[in-house]
């Protein structure tokens, strides 16, 4: 039996498609691939990796705002 990790899909989705050629893309396009990237973000939120990434962020985005004080 063959499994595929849901978000390692999504991952791979999302750089093949942001790869491609700005120009060439429609509104549709644009907003799927927000909906890919949201998906994506709901998918790992929950994992360890997901939870390293927010707290790293957040602690960015308080030393962007310390640093603007």
């Amino acid at each position: 039996m063959l499994t595929i990790n849901l978000g390692l899909l999504l991952a791979v989705i999302v750089f093949v498609r942001l790869r491609r050629r700005t120009e060439s893309r429609s509104r549709n396009d644009e907003k799927l691939t927000v909906i890919i990237v949201l998906a994506l973000g709901v998918v790992i939120a929950p994992i360890p990796v997901g939870q390293g990434i927010g707290e790293f962020l957040g602690q960015l985005a308080a030393g962007v705002t310390d640093s603007s004080r």
